[in-house]
């Protein structure tokens, strides 16, 4: 007998909010293919006692804080709330500006730095298989790039190598910035050579300090161990395994495939206009922040990898020794931890691109997952609103008066 599925939907203003109860399909279809878009089941825990059950999601109050960002200059923020083989939606605003086409939850985005962690699960995958060695000089693998020995996989994995960011001297100024170099395409030893025409930061080892040099440096450590285009090594280990249809790598190109949200970029004067940024080669971030995904997606992919299924239990563990990186968040091998108000601690990452803000994150064991973006970046506003999702998301009422409040 096939369960019955349960759906509510609400339509609070420019705001739509979707619920799916049960393990029956969701009621929304995927964008290209118009098959239903199933809700995937939660995954068991690698081992021991499953997690403590959360609190339910306070989905109100998620609803209010994506309203919130657009009250706050964002044309549109849409999440997405995986949990037990139910599924949560939410949106408000536009994913473009010039049709005022009403954002869904379905859309393609940009995902950022949320790449960063895809890049780090193929090291780590290649570390399980004997090819690379966390605690080995990068040298070894890639003689002469670094002008420093010391630097080890780990250090660049963990942001602990002392390289600076390259990205301070490309966007000083946000949008001449980005204009600069939206359709400029860069090899990943240019980008390197123009972080090493800095001094490092610090010791290589001593303290963290977040740097996309570390990254890209990831992905060409990739490509010399596997002797494919991070692409490819994406594709098999990861997109496919994992059924991932919305997700892809499409560097130099500068289209998203497929029903996409807009991305736009706020001006560093707040009176100037958005700059729609949706098409760029992406290439100055390349294995740090150039794939393209959706909410769907991105929460399979952290529930695959918390619930055991990417990395062996060594190599999954390695991943998640954490250092200090903030007040009430650490950071990993190329994934973050954050520390919620309710005691919980979810893990993922963090993506901001031009034009795009991504906040992706899982419980213990992968059974709740959640996405939320804003497609907006460069504003310090939306930013906080939407970090204050998670809470709504992972620890329910817990946070009500403090949703009330930010109103």
């Amino acid at each position: 007998m096939t369960p019955r599925t349960v759906c509510r939907s609400l339509v609070l203003g420019s705001l739509t909010l979707t619920l799916v109860a049960g393990p029956a399909q969701a009621a929304q279809r995927h964008p290209d293919t118009g098959r239903p878009d199933t809700a995937r089941p939660a995954l068991a825990p690698r081992s021991g006692a499953a997690p403590a059950r959360l609190p339910a999601p306070d989905t109100a109050a998620l609803s209010s804080l994506l309203r919130k960002a657009v009250q706050q200059g964002a044309p549109g923020a849409l999440a997405r709330i995986d949990d037990h083989g139910t599924v949560h939606r939410a949106t408000a605003g536009v994913d473009d500006r010039a049709t005022r086409t009403a954002m869904d939850a379905a859309d393609r985005f940009r995902i950022g730095s949320v790449t960063k962690t895809f890049t780090a699960v193929v090291l780590l995958q290649l570390a399980a298989e004997g090819k690379v060695k966390l605690d080995t000089s990068v040298d070894r693998y890639l003689p002469g790039l670094l002008p420093d020995a010391r630097i080890t996989v780990r250090h660049v994995l963990s942001h602990r190598s002392g390289l600076y960011d390259y990205t301070h001297d490309l966007f000083a100024r946000t949008v001449p910035g980005f204009e600069a170099v939206r359709n400029k395409v860069f090899t990943y030893r240019q980008l390197v050579a123009q972080s090493v025409k800095h001094p490092l930061t610090h010791k290589p080892g001593a303290v963290y300090a977040y740097s996309n040099t570390n990254f890209v440096v990831a992905g060409l450590l990739v490509e010399k161990l596997t002797g494919h285009p991070v692409r490819t090594e994406y594709q098999n280990r990861i997109i496919k395994p994992l059924r991932l249809t919305d997700t892809f790598y499409v560097h130099p190109a500068t289209a998203i495939p497929g029903r996409h949200t807009h991305g736009y970029l706020t001006p560093d004067d707040a009176r100037s206009p958005l700059v729609d940024a949706t098409d760029q080669t992406a290439s100055w971030a390349q294995s740090a922040g150039a794939l393209i995904s959706s909410a769907r997606d991105l929460n399979a992919f952290l529930s695959a990898l918390l619930g055991g299924r990417l990395l062996p239990a060594g190599q999954l563990a390695q991943m998640e020794r954490w250092l200090s990186s903030g007040a009430q968040q650490a950071y990993g091998l190329g994934l973050r931890r954050r520390d919620l108000s309710c005691g919980v601690s979810v893990y993922g990452h963090t993506g901001i691109v031009q034009g795009f803000s991504t906040y992706a994150f899982t419980s213990k064991g992968g059974q709740r997952s959640f996405t939320a973006l804003a497609n907006t970046s460069n504003n310090g506003a939306t930013d906080r609103t939407m970090l204050a999702t998670l809470d709504s998301a992972f620890c329910g009422k817990h946070v009500k008066s403090r949703v009330a409040a930010a109103r």
